[in-house]
């Protein structure tokens, strides 16, 4: 029929049905105003994807987490043909992606202004009624599980868009330790095992979660979790393990798939006390309040510093532990060396930079600096404004890294670190 009123009419609004990239536009941008953590941080590349890139299942997901948005889906999509109609607009052919640069290669001549009326008016419907949606939900506290969602839009498609097929997988019945490995084992794998030992822990498993050297990753590890930029190297080293691999230790939906995985699988397997007793052992820190003030003392915490490149930055986190006796002069350029391979940015306005494993050796003692930069480090498109330098001997410094974690799981706690000019604010967020 839309061919057919072209050639009656030059256009038709028979294209212009499906593809208004408009109310997709309006719930992006409300849960990018409104929504909290992870799910408010991906909607901004998900509007350029759907917007300009044209690929509208983006936000699929986003609605299957929340189904009632499909009244804001309906709304925009109505009162988008409503001013397509009103203007009398339609497209020549097409237009596939769905993009707005794909909308006005179609447009004739003398439709513009009715085509971005339609997509306005489209896009501002659905935000409203999303907003509303999605104030309530987070007012009540509702939890928003966007990677559930991602997956049901994969089964509904039948394929996975991440997971390897032919990886291999072990059953929650062989797994007795989850290791997280990365190139020196003390910097944002130590916050990752952290968070995921937490998620064990509150599931009743029974499972030790450490953090390693991808050189030091035991043989006894049945699965192995690194950042995608290191997983072949983590392969080679433990072949014999499941190897997960991700994209941020901190803002990820891996651990509770992987958690919710083995609690489904380990539903017959309740009565294992030697397990529990070995991992009550292996998963203490061995940290405690007074140890963690040797490890960061008031001195080398700077508050309210002006903003420099990411070098200079990380030079005087690292200069702070040299001046205290936790490192040698060495390892500052050890630090300078592992950002050149990966940068250590860890998300929520933080980045902790560390030395390279082979800098272990120019490690005296366990000692934390942070940085305050107010209006921010650039590091490789993410900005930072704090910046913690880290040197690691052993566990030492793993409850003062937890402690961040938690700090910075919610955005409340993330803007308040950066914007503080309490020092002992910091500091007791810290050690205690």
């Amino acid at each position: 029929m839309g061919i057919q009123q072209v050639e009656e009419a030059g256009k038709s609004i028979f294209f212009m049905l499906e593809t208004n990239p408009g109310p997709g536009l309006g719930i992006l941008l409300a849960y990018w105003i409104f929504a909290k953590g992870m799910v408010k941080q991906s909607a901004p590349g998900a509007i350029i994807i759907h917007f300009f890139g044209g690929i509208h299942e983006i936000y699929f997901p986003y609605v299957l987490m929340k189904p009632s948005l499909l009244l804001a889906v309906i709304g925009g999509g109505a009162s988008g043909i409503f001013t397509f109609r009103l203007f009398n607009t339609g497209l020549v052919a097409t237009p596939s992606p769905g993009s707005i640069f794909a909308y006005l290669a179609m447009t004739p001549r003398g439709n513009y202004l009715g085509v971005f009326a339609g997509i306005l008016v489209a896009t501002a419907v659905s935000f409203v009624i999303a907003s509303v949606l999605i104030k309530r939900s987070v007012a009540r506290g509702d939890t928003m599980e966007f990677e559930s969602a991602q997956s049901k839009v994969r089964e509904q498609k039948g394929r996975d868009l991440h997971m390897d097929k032919k990886a291999k997988t072990v059953s929650a019945a062989e797994v007795n330790k989850i290791v997280f490995a990365c190139d020196a084992g003390m910097g944002s794998s130590a916050m990752g095992a952290g968070k995921l030992r937490k998620k064990i822990k509150a599931a009743g498993l029974d499972i030790t979660v450490v953090n390693k050297a991808i050189n030091e990753i035991p043989e006894d590890a049945q699965i192995v979790i690194t950042h995608q930029n290191l997983t072949e190297r983590a392969k080679g080293v433990a072949p014999q393990a499941e190897h997960i691999s991700i994209q941020d230790f901190l803002q990820t939906p891996v651990y509770d798939q992987l958690v919710n995985r083995l609690v489904e699988d380990n539903k017959e397997e309740t009565d294992q006390p030697n397990r529990t007793k070995k991992t009550a052992a292996e998963n203490n820190s061995g940290s405690n309040s007074s140890a963690n003030k040797k490890i960061l003392k008031k001195k080398n915490i700077k508050l309210g510093l002006e903003s420099v490149d990411r070098e200079k930055a990380i030079k005087m986190a690292g200069e702070l532990l040299v001046e205290s006796g936790y490192v040698e002069k060495d390892y500052v350029e050890a630090m300078l060396d592992r950002e050149k391979e990966m940068s250590t940015y860890i998300g929520q306005g933080v980045a902790i930079p560390h030395g390279v494993g082979a800098a272990k050796k120019k490690i005296n003692k366990t000692g934390i600096s942070i940085l305050q930069f107010p209006d921010g480090i650039d590091f490789e498109g993410e900005t930072a404004y704090l910046v913690i330098g880290i040197a690691g001997v052993g566990n030492e410094h793993l409850k003062v890294l937890a402690n961040l974690s938690e700090l910075i799981e919610e955005d409340t706690g993330a803007e308040k670190l950066r914007t503080t000019d309490d020092l002992d604010y910091i500091y007791n967020k810290f050690t205690i």
